[in-house]
């Protein structure tokens, strides 16, 4: 039901439970005694501070009448009143969640609650209580809730580094997949930072072979010492079935949703993330042998925004980042990730490899700048715009609609394009206006002159919607 099928870090005192200076000595079993050691104790441990989401939600539906398609009746069946009709019902559906504070505050997937109405959450022992949605990020896919009427403490968990882990370690995952009520899997770590799923913004997942099933989104990847590393989020799957492939969101990620929020670092499409400006790549065996590499791994920088933090550190468009904050960068996804999770306001340490060296710059984590001035206008009069609202193009609006990034943003883009009105039927949200009659639009102000100079007269448009160029001509 809810799960996907696929066919900054803060780590604060108060966030990430200590950890061992020393790593724990992995072993492998020799006895009959240690081959029968149970993870009940661990279980027993974790599996009260994980919950059932329930959501309820009011969704529209087509009735088509059985004979409206008839040959002989189609004809009388034209229109709304004898044809398709919508009726709305209330679509119900669950999910799973981890309680990370005792007073109710539980973290579990954007898409578990999207839509919902009403929330709500179930512990083990069977008590239930009303939540409401404290915050949803549809970047990280990730969204917190908070029970309401608690009058007691509630048992929790608290959040471990997911970088503590390595492949083979065993972990277990626990939900409550297809409503059969709280379950507990076990597996391995089978990867870590998988890139290439496209579930969420930041693409970077524990990869895991414990079951994962659909209920099982937004329930806990637990370590054996009871720590959450991960987020359940995702299975690869071919008929809705677990195949041993699954894939939860590092507990970093989660860790900087959650001081981003206590923060107020947050708003309504999510959290405030830093801004890089930038456009990179993977490496590969032939572009790392070019650049005198040993291997194909970190982040090709191709392109830079002229206000991006990365050019005031001194990064340069052809350097290769290898490292943030001492990670060892794989790849274009995980430069994204391990930025992200830096708080805004603060620095992060830069590996570079510049022709034949490596330098060490400090990046600072910034909020996408709202320059040049977005200038928000409502479009008003007799022409085929009315209605819209339009705004010029920079980094904090590209962030905000989700656009791709661009290295020198300029134009103009609609912000919106309200039901009901003219510009409503063929602009939608995101779109870009590349020219009015001819003329280039490069900001709000090239829109408004484009519109007095037509006076009421037709209307020819190149609009750039989801990167294609269409010619829209309006009479």
């Amino acid at each position: 039901m809810m799960i996907r099928t696929i066919c900054t870090a803060i780590l604060l005192s108060s966030v990430f439970s200590p950890v061992n200076a020393i790593a724990q000595e992995r072993i492998i079993p020799s006895s009959q005694q240690q081959i029968q050691l149970s993870f009940a104790p661990v279980v027993k441990q974790t599996l009260p501070a994980i919950v059932n989401v329930y959501t309820k939600r009011t969704v529209s539906t087509g009735y088509r009448h059985p004979f409206a398609g008839d040959p002989f009746f189609a004809p009388f069946f034209r229109g709304d009143f004898f044809g398709q009709r919508m009726r709305k019902k209330v679509d119900s559906a669950l999910g799973s969640g981890v309680i990370v504070e005792d007073s109710g505050l539980i973290v579990t997937n954007a898409h578990v609650i999207r839509g919902a109405e009403e929330i709500t959450i179930m512990l083990s022992d069977g008590r239930e209580f009303a939540a409401e949605l404290v915050l949803k990020d549809e970047a990280s896919d990730l969204a917190l809730l908070k029970a309401l009427e608690v009058k007691e403490k509630l048992p929790f968990l608290e959040l471990k580094p997911s970088e503590t882990l390595e492949v083979g370690d065993i972990v277990l995952a626990m939900g409550n997949p297809f409503g059969v009520g709280q379950t507990v899997t076990s597996g391995i770590v089978s990867a870590q930072g998988r890139s290439s799923l496209n579930v969420n913004d930041f693409n970077f997942f524990i990869q895991t072979d414990a079951a994962i099933n659909p209920g099982n989104s937004g329930g806990a990847l637990v370590a054996l010492d009871g720590g959450v590393v991960g987020i359940n989020t995702a299975i690869y799957s071919r008929d809705g079935g677990s195949l041993g492939i699954g894939f939860a969101i590092p507990s970093e990620m989660v860790a900087s949703v959650l001081a981003a929020a206590k923060s107020g670092q947050s708003g309504e499409g999510g959290i405030v993330r830093p801004w890089l400006g930038i456009g990179a790549q993977d490496m590969n065996t032939e572009i790392a042998a070019s650049l005198g590499l040993n291997a194909p791994h970190g982040a090709l920088v191709k392109t830079l925004h002229s206000a991006s933090p990365l050019v005031t550190a001194g990064v340069k468009v052809g350097d290769v980042i290898l490292e943030v904050n001492d990670r060892r960068i794989r790849g274009a996804a995980e430069m994204k990730f391990r930025m992200a999770t830096v708080p805004i306001g603060e620095t992060a340490r830069v590996k570079l490899h510049r022709q034949g060296e490596e330098i060490t710059v400090n990046v600072k984590a910034v909020s996408p700048p709202d320059i040049p001035k977005r200038d928000e206008t409502t479009l008003e009069g007799r022409h085929a715009l009315n209605g819209a609202v339009i705004a010029n193009i920079n980094p904090a609006v590209i962030v905000e609609l989700g656009l791709e990034t661009m290295n020198e943003e300029e134009g103009v883009v609609v912000l919106k394009a309200p039901r009901g009105t003219y510009a409503g039927r063929f602009l939608s949200k995101g779109d870009i206006l590349v020219e009015i009659n001819d003329r280039e639009i490069e900001d709000v102000k090239d829109v408004e002159k484009a519109l007095k100079k037509a006076s009421g007269a037709g209307l020819s448009l190149i609009v750039n919607s989801g990167g294609r160029l269409q010619r829209i001509v309006l009479r």
